[in-house]
């Protein structure tokens, strides 16, 4: 869709405003950022306004309804898959006097949200990982709120998971692709790929105690698996859904549950802390017949030392849903490597899914509305 264009407005400072300003404080500047006034639906004559500044992310097939998202507010839809321009993103917020900004896994600089105007009082990431968005800036110097949709997409995340384990249990990828080439030995002679059963094999969850893992381990069990789940703790808490389950043990560290699993499946969040964390120290405490599975946030893994490790054979193969540049830049060598399969970040992407996710954004900004407080407040 085409894009709006709009003349970003700039005022100037005197000189003594400028000293003033320079003289503030972190600590006084959210301290007016505290004071400033926060809208209470009981005073509102007309709805809010809002704009989704990437709104073909979620809606790239035009099939999702956004009716009840534009009853609640006054809508602007930003025909782009992201909007990257931050004179434009400036505009675009500024124009709509936008009191609600949305975005979808869409980075917006600390260096933007500084100049947003006082009218923005609430951000919605529309999906769960919000490492995109700069939380502590949005609360400490513009008293801000940023909120999430935690749980739209955990079953159809966890059987984008499942969807490599059961693949890779029958070699079906790789019977596939010798098809697409021509190949139908597996048809006329001996089937040469390998073809295990998933019924007492062991699945190794990294990050698995949280929603989107426990499921993947709900549906493990089911198929007669044993699953590993690292914890820090080494336990699982109180009263979790897995906790005292036949065929689920806890290990205190990832690296003890590398070298028993089959199957690796990785689901903690992108932080400082993971971030390139998963590369060849842990791939080579794997089995070399087992398969790493990646449905969480690509940039967990270290791609680099992926790529040497999957052209050295160093694991069966890998499922990787996301990577840490989506889609990865041409030169990547996740493109033609021949056990390595990719899907374009597809587990939140069903239209359910989807559909989901803009009536759960709805849910927040229609408490934010009421309440003058929305649900899933991150900071």
């Amino acid at each position: 869709g085409s894009s709006i264009s709009c003349p970003v407005q700039r005022t100037s400072m005197t000189p003594a405003t400028k000293t003033a300003a320079s003289n503030l404080s972190s600590l006084g500047r959210r301290a007016l950022a505290m004071a400033s006034p926060r809208p209470l639906s009981t005073k509102r004559s007309s709805p809010p306004a809002a704009i989704f500044l990437n709104a073909s992310r979620l809606n790239y097939d035009g099939a999702l309804d956004f009716g009840r998202l534009s009853s609640l507010t006054a809508l602007t839809l930003h025909p782009v898959d992201c909007a990257r321009d931050p004179a434009e993103i400036l505009s675009l917020v500024s124009s709509t006097r936008a009191e609600i900004v949305i975005t979808k896994e869409m980075e917006l600089p600390a260096s933007v949200l500084r100049r947003f105007g006082p009218h923005v009082r609430l951000l919605c990431e529309a999906g769960t990982g919000y490492n995109n968005l700069p939380v502590s800036v949005a609360r400490e110097e513009k008293n801000v709120d940023v909120c999430n949709v935690p749980e739209y997409s955990t079953e159809a995340v966890a059987h984008c998971a499942v969807t490599y384990l059961m693949n890779f249990s029958m070699s079906m990828f790789q019977q596939q692709a010798a098809l697409q080439r021509g190949d139908r030995s597996n048809f006329t002679d001996k089937v040469s790929v390998p073809l295990t059963e998933l019924g007492g094999k062991t699945l190794g969850l990294v990050g698995g105690a949280g929603r989107i893992g426990s499921c993947v381990a709900e549906v493990a069990l089911a198929l007669g698996m044993e699953v590993a789940i690292s914890s820090r703790k080494g336990r699982l808490p109180e009263g979790h859904r897995l906790a005292g389950r036949e065929r689920v043990r806890v290990v205190g560290k990832v690296d003890d549950l590398l070298p028993v699993s089959d199957y690796v499946s990785i689901h903690c969040p992108l932080n400082d802390e993971t971030r390139g964390s998963f590369g060849r120290e842990q791939l080579e405490k794997m089995k070399r017949s087992a398969f790493l599975i990646n449905t969480a946030r690509g940039a967990i893994l270290n791609e680099e030392e992926l790529v040497e490790c999957m052209r050295e054979g160093v694991i069966a193969g890998a499922g990787l849903d996301t990577q840490s540049s989506e889609p990865p830049p041409p030169e990547s060598g996740l493109w033609s490597l021949p056990n390595v399969w990719m899907t374009p970040h597809t587990g939140w992407r069903r239209i359910e899914t989807r559909q989901r996710l803009i009536d759960q954004t709805a849910d927040n900004i229609e408490a934010y509305i009421n309440t003058g407080k929305a649900t899933n407040v991150v900071n």
